[in-house]
């Protein structure tokens, strides 16, 4: 059995103690500077107060700066800040760090350089590592649907890992794997890691048809919703999601398996990206948006950012047309130019010549 060091104890975050604890590691879990709460609350009561569960036996709950004593001998450690705390993690880890340690990481996301160029989040944070340590741990990545409560609850859950280095992902896959967390793995972490960013772009597009539906006054009489809308939304996604991994040479079956329709199915039944896409879709300017969402991480409206700057260089470069991507480009208008919301389902599908 391992010594398995989760730093972050967001939702996600601390629901992975609950695999490893039941298959017997040494399970450590530490608060970032912003956790001290629920740190506090899983010291002296051992209960997750966002979770709502009390931790599994054997979980030992530590505050940020007692981070050195918790990664004190780990084989694993669990990377479980948002994206926006990529480089504070690999900074915090990184003098801390020795050779032949593993680290997986739960964030998903892109960052566009000034150049429009796009970087997936787990090389980003390989890059912010200290120069000797880089290639000298093995990087991981978690992708596909897991809501972190149905996890902690032991929910059947199906996920992806993945790492350029096959023996790793099995390696790491041994460890979390269990009766109800069930893992794949793959050595395309470029493709995983594009699937679990874009997802949350196109989660926040199915929102925008319950919030037209909303806006028109919701359900009629008769019963009639916008599912169908939501539902063409939801193919094109997956449409456009494979035709990015087709530029990015990326495997493109991951589209329409777990990392894609399953991410983006799990995504767009509830939380608050689909919530962003709502107020969006009814009439909400994406700045009035953020102040009804305060202090909650917007990562799919963060994801459309990007895009909007990583998009112009995927054409510039020849490697897509000015037309393709339909429905990332109405979300980058709406998102980041402020336009009101038009989904032109009449430029879907065929555009892209699938259909």
């Amino acid at each position: 059995m391992a010594i398995v060091t989760i730093v972050g104890s967001g939702l996600m975050g601390s629901a992975m103690a609950w695999p490893l604890s039941d298959n017997g590691h040494e399970v450590r879990l530490v608060g970032t500077h912003l956790d001290a709460g629920i740190i506090q609350s899983c010291q002296t009561q051992r209960f997750h107060p966002t979770l709502k569960r009390e931790l599994p036996h054997g979980v030992q709950p530590y505050l940020s700066d007692e981070i050195g004593e918790a990664l004190r001998d780990a084989e694993i450690i669990v990377s479980g800040v948002n994206s926006h705390g990529v480089r504070w993690i690999a900074e915090t880890i990184g003098p801390l760090l020795r050779r032949g340690q593993r680290l997986i990481a739960i964030t998903k996301g892109l960052e566009a350089d000034d150049h429009g160029t796009l970087t997936i989040l787990p090389d980003v944070l390989q890059a912010a590592l200290p120069e000797g340590m880089r290639n000298r741990i093995a990087l991981a990545a978690i992708g596909g649907p897991c809501i972190a409560g149905e996890l902690a609850g032991r929910r059947p859950s199906c996920v992806v890992f993945g790492c350029r280095d096959a023996e790793a992902a099995q390696a790491f896959a041994a460890a979390f794997r269990t009766p109800y967390y069930h893992v794949w793995t793959t050595t395309d972490l470029l493709g995983l890691e594009y699937c679990a960013a874009l997802k949350n772009a196109y989660a926040l597009a199915v929102g925008l048809a319950l919030g037209l539906l909303e806006k028109a006054g919701g359900v009629d009489r008769s019963g009639a919703h916008t599912h169908n809308l939501a539902a063409a939304i939801f193919a094109q996604a997956c449409t456009e999601i494979e035709r990015v991994l087709e530029v990015i040479g990326a495997t493109r079956r991951f589209a329409y398996g777990l990392p894609g329709a399953g991410d983006l199915y799990v995504t767009s039944v509830g939380g608050r990206t689909v919530r962003c896409g709502t107020l969006l879709g009814q009439g909400h300017p994406m700045h009035e948006v953020r102040q009804i969402m305060a202090g909650v991480t917007l990562e799919g409206a963060e994801i459309v950012r990007v895009m909007s700057h990583g998009l112009p260089r995927l054409v510039a470069d020849g490697r897509l047309g000015a037309q393709e991507l339909p429905l990332l480009r109405t979300l980058i208008e709406v998102v980041v130019h402020n336009q009101p919301v038009r989904v032109a389902a009449e430029q879907f599908f065929g555009a892209l010549g699938r259909v």
